[in-house]
């Protein structure tokens, strides 16, 4: 059995056009793994709907704590992409013999061009196939926490050192 926790960020985020601004709606978490035909095998939890730069160390903290407090070797969380390296980093100590796997999406996955539905299958994958220890899933790589960055100007994950 897999969990996984909901943080919020862009792969939840719902336009609204009456006030032209995105939004953290409900996640689209099952409706993704349906659709990549993964209909069980995994519990969601909702932690919080915000956007990673909005993401505080108390929230940080109430997300270590849920990893650490659920009996699961396996955990998938859905973040956002701005802060998730730093989430991940504050994740190591609560690994012990899990493997938990971060992704997110960089557009909505309520749009026709997200690579939502990617991420999330392929951290499923990754989720099933690493040694314990907690990674970033995005756009088809794999990093292990605390050596990891986001470009913002390519937009895209990288290593670091």
């Amino acid at each position: 059995m897999i969990q996984i926790f909901t943080t919020g960020g862009t792969i939840d985020k719902v336009y609204f056009d009456a006030n032209s601004q995105f939004e953290i709606g409900d996640t689209l978490l099952p409706e993704l793994l349906a659709e990549s035909n993964v209909h069980e095998g995994y519990e969601v939890a909702g932690l919080m709907r915000k956007d990673s730069l909005e993401i505080t160390d108390s929230d940080r903290e109430l997300i270590v704590q849920a990893v650490g407090g659920c009996n699961h070797e396996r955990v998938l969380i859905t973040h956002g992409t701005d802060s998730m390296a730093k989430t991940a980093e504050a994740l190591k100590p609560v690994a012990g013999e899990r493997t938990i796997v971060l992704t997110g999406a960089m557009q909505p996955a309520r749009m026709r061009r997200s690579d939502a539905v990617f991420n999330v299958g392929f951290a499923w994958a990754a989720l099933k196939l690493l040694p314990a220890g907690v990674y970033i899933a995005m756009n088809g790589e794999v990093f292990e926490a605390g050596k990891v960055r986001k470009n913002l100007g390519a937009q895209r994950f990288e290593a670091s050192s």
